[in-house]
């Protein structure tokens, strides 16, 4: 887990850094809403009873940022106060960051989180179209906003966030009393997992995608070989040709990245380094390749390494890595990630044998991209208890997967059989962003119908009971960062 994924910072990044604001005026909805069946416009803002926005905000703890209007949907920005520690409650409080994409209380509701930031847009995960439903979504914390100050560190773990989506949830149910579905996307998946290890009997149900399992964070073999086969032998041999040659000519392109940081303002106190910058972003060029790149046509457009000049070699390295993702700006905003890869999570540690002895400082661990004045301290047991549980204990819980992603080299394995309900998919040519409406025909239409009965909405279509909405439902977005899950 190296660099963050770009797609989904996209919906935390590019669409969802507006700031907080007055409440504005949402846009009306339509007609009623039934339990089952086809998609469903949202109930009246008021009929008589309390309108939504005051429903919520009588949660104690619960405050209005803005609200966004969107057709069809209530949607609000909101905090909800937190304690700092959840075994400690009166050692102090921070707001945490949520939202409420509301369509109607007879709903079932899908609660997300993509593990970092939350959008402050309107946005709709995969499963909230499948059902038809609510969603909520929620900022994990430390990522600002929704950091304690002073922070604490040694209270981000995986429990205490755990104990925010319990309580969330806790305060919301009363609204929002129809069946609960937790997702996420990468760390947003192992977070909907971590979830339901700690609270079982809040959720009917969880989809998870493209969620790594690095249960002994020190073997990564699995990363290596997963590497050594994925794709096709020429494919694999273009990219770690560009890397290579990108080491060969570390002086040239140094100089390019020195005069970029100049420009641009970027320095390298929390790495160093430029030179362990540089060497960090070319290190991950074929991680980030088949993590990202549409298999289909990415190998056609990898460049001959042998005869590119040094600026197209920078600019192709850019395209995939991003040079400034190793700069004191490009990590500050996911320092929480890393602090939590090296002290619960794991990192993949992966061999290059085709680099040589180019590389000076090898695959760089969580400890180089966290500012030396926070403590860190790996706990190897908190991944080998997810993983236990999950072999173990996991009911109704489904896992997607894509065909070229390195994170599925380390997947989860729930307890399988008609008790546990619980599936695992693989969705061919399909890389980090990996969904169900990728899988194959006969895989789809049965996920679908597992997410819809959970849910208490259950459908003999195989379909999604919401139409696709091109804005809400944006799966293509672009990469603004690179690699962390």
């Amino acid at each position: 887990m190296r660099k963050v994924l770009r797609w989904l910072l996209s919906l935390v990044v590019l669409i969802g850094t507006a700031g907080a604001a007055g409440a504005t005026t949402a846009g009306a909805a339509t007609t009623g809403a039934a339990t089952t069946g086809a998609a469903t416009a949202a109930e009246p803002a008021a009929t008589g009873t309390t309108d939504i926005k005051d429903r919520l905000l009588a949660i104690p703890g619960m405050s209005l940022i803005e609200e966004k209007p969107y057709p069809g949907y209530r949607f609000f920005v909101l905090n909800y106060t937190q304690p700092v520690d959840h075994r400690r409650p009166s050692k102090g409080t921070f707001k945490q960051r949520l939202t409420v994409l509301h369509k109607d209380t007879s709903r079932p509701t899908v609660y997300y989180t993509s593990g970092y930031s939350v959008s402050t847009n309107p946005s709709r995960r995969e499963p909230t179209q499948i059902v038809d439903g609510n969603q909520v979504s929620m900022e994990y914390r430390f990522f600002t906003p929704s950091r304690p100050e002073p922070a604490d560190w040694s209270k981000l773990d995986i429990w205490q966030a755990a104990t925010d989506q319990h309580r969330i949830y806790r305060a919301l149910k009363p609204i929002y009393g129809e069946k609960w579905l937790a997702t996420g996307i990468s760390k947003g998946g192992m977070t909907a997992t971590y979830y339901e290890r700690f609270y079982p009997r809040d959720m009917a149900g969880i989809v998870s995608y493209v969620a790594p399992n690095d249960v002994v964070d020190k073997e990564d073999s699995a990363y290596d070989t997963f590497l050594a086969k994925v794709g096709t032998k020429e494919c694999r041999e273009r990219i770690q040709a560009v890397q290579r040659e990108a080491l060969v000519r570390r002086e040239p392109l140094s100089r390019k990245l020195a005069a970029y940081a100049e420009a641009e303002g970027h320095t390298f106190t929390t790495v160093g380094t430029l030179d362990k910058a540089f060497e960090a972003v070319v290190m991950d060029l074929v991680w980030g390749f088949w993590q990202y790149q549409p298999a289909a046509t990415a190998c056609g457009t990898i460049p001959d390494a042998a005869t590119m000049t040094d600026q197209a070699l920078f600019d192709y390295v850019d395209s995939v890595g991003g040079w400034s993702s190793y700069s004191d700006k490009g990590l500050a905003p996911y320092t929480p990630y890393y602090y939590q890869a090296g002290t619960e999570l794991g990192a993949p540690t992966i061999r290059q044998p085709w680099l040589g002895a180019l590389s000076r400082y090898g695959y760089q661990p969580p400890r180089t991209f966290v500012p030396r004045d926070i403590p860190m301290r790996f706990t190897p047991h908190a991944m080998r208890d997810i993983d236990t549980w999950v072999r173990h204990n996991a009911h109704r819980m489904m896992y997607v997967y894509g065909e070229y992603d390195p994170y599925g080299a380390e997947q989860f394995r729930p307890a399988r059989g008609a008790k546990h309900d619980s599936h695992v998919f693989t969705a061919p040519g399909a890389n980090h962003g990996a969904t169900v409406s990728q899988l194959v025909p006969d895989e789809k239409a049965k996920a679908t119908q597992r997410i819809q009965a959970w849910a208490g909405v259950a459908s003999p279509t195989g379909k999604p009971l919401a139409p696709y909405d091109a804005k809400l439902d944006r799966r293509d977005v672009k990469k603004e960062q690179t690699l962390r899950p």
